[in-house]
């Protein structure tokens, strides 16, 4: 009986990295380069010839997309899917299982695999990567002698990040390939070029040249930025519209916990596209924050009419988590005018979400206004202006970031990406 499958076909850049590929190989690659492309291609073609097939990913998310497409790929001759449990099975005997690594050390133990695919391997937050790499991974392919193939886009510098490690560290045992955006033939280089124009150069250099940036003391989102001629902005005469984002407390009992908001102006036709009008930071349980929130929508009003926004008040949006999703709830019960952020958007980490960002800050569509650049509060003992502390002090990779308030900090890369990112931020 024939079956046929349909598969895609590399382009210039994976063939060249499929021809010089070793059995341990690290591929640091570019935004838009084809790796998830590349690593189901790979996959696919090993379960067709009766392999098993292990493939590992931090997050969940990021396994969705290749389990989709590899199971498109293979629908005539498979025998078994099953996305719970994250497997397809094929009628010849070729499988191929799908890991979480965050907060799991026992991924990939006791399997036999032919073959082992890692994405976005800089991105694990498990600390124990490399022993996981040493004592669970790399012993599946012991008796198959297996091949393996990481692959990620950079992280920064840091020497006890799995990824790094296994492209600088010849003891690691892996071949580096190195894959800048730029090698991907269907990247139209007028388009890369804008990219370069529109980010940050570290940026840049990270995410499309696929280089290792250290990040260390570097001031990721600089005062000067936000200032207009080394000054703030009025309240804008007319504006779009107004609307607020929150970052709500209670998420575990984290001591830095607290609950911040930031009121935006928006234009999306002339104008300064997006101003912060105000801010605000408290320590309040989750009982209280309903008595809070009605609060937040009588300013949108008072900013709605201050700046005669044509669009009136858009409204609140709230982080889908822990407390925020009980008040996004209960918003919509009452008649509040609430949005959830968007899940693809918090999910992400603080460093990823920045990034992500970080080319429209660098392109200061956002300003800051006279009244938030001037105002103070008292929170935790500390009277000062908490959101300008918050967002001039971030940086990137920073491994104390835990201990530090970041409530407005978050409120601030996602009022961004939705004022004038898309829904992900970019």
């Amino acid at each position: 009986m024939k079956y046929d499958i349909y598969a895609p076909t590399f382009h210039a850049g994976q063939t060249d990295l499929y021809l010089n590929g070793s059995k341990l190989n690290a591929v640091r690659c570019g935004r838009r380069w084809g790796k998830t492309r590349f690593l189901e291609i790979l996959a696919t073609d090993a379960i067709c010839k009766k392999k098993s097939v292990g493939i590992f990913a931090p997050e969940y998310k990021q396994l969705q997309e290749p389990w989709d497409h590899i199971r498109e790929i293979l629908t005539p001759i498979i025998s078994s899917a099953n996305r719970n449990e994250g497997t397809i099975k094929s009628k010849f005997g070729g499988k191929v299982d799908f890991w979480i690594l965050n907060d799991n050390e026992l991924a990939g133990r006791g399997r036999e695999y032919d073959l082992i695919l890692i994405d976005e391997a800089s991105f694990t937050k498990t600390p124990q990567m490399k022993e996981i790499w040493e004592r669970s991974l790399k012993p599946t392919m012991l008796t198959t002698r297996g091949t393996a193939w990481v692959f990620s886009t950079p992280n920064g510098v840091d020497t006890e990040n799995f990824f790094y490690s296994i492209c600088n560290d010849p003891d690691m045992g892996f071949t580096s390939f190195h894959k800048p955006t730029s090698t991907n033939p269907y990247v139209p280089p007028e388009e890369l070029e804008k990219e370069r124009e529109r980010n940050n150069p570290l940026v840049f250099q990270q995410e499309y040249l696929a280089e290792f940036v250290d990040w260390s003391g570097i001031a990721f989102f600089s005062l000067d930025k936000m200032l207009l001629d080394g000054k703030p902005l009025d309240y804008p005469v007319k504006c779009d519209g107004v609307y607020a984002v929150m970052d709500t407390a209670v998420k575990g009992g984290k001591e830095n916990d607290g609950t911040g908001v930031i009121y935006f102006a928006i234009n999306k036709l002339y104008g300064q596209p997006l101003i912060i009008l105000d801010w605000d930071i408290l320590q309040v349980d989750g009982a209280l924050l309903e008595s809070y929130i009605p609060t937040i929508f009588q300013r949108l009003d008072d900013f709605a009419g201050k700046t005669q926004a044509r669009n009136g008040s858009v409204g609140l949006f709230i982080e889908d988590t822990a407390t925020g999703s009980i008040l996004i709830q209960q918003g919509r019960t009452r008649g509040w005018n609430t949005h959830a952020i968007d899940s693809k958007l918090t999910a992400v980490g603080k460093d990823e979400r920045a990034i992500s960002v970080s080319g429209h800050f660098h392109q200061e569509k956002l300003k800051i206004s006279q009244y938030a650049f001037d105002k103070v509060a008292s929170f935790k003992g500390s009277t000062r202006n908490h959101l300008i502390t918050q967002v001039t002090g971030f940086r990137i990779g920073d491994r104390d970031a835990h201990k530090r308030a970041d409530d407005l900090l978050d409120c601030f890369t996602y009022g961004i990406a939705i004022g004038v990112g898309d829904k992900y931020g970019y």
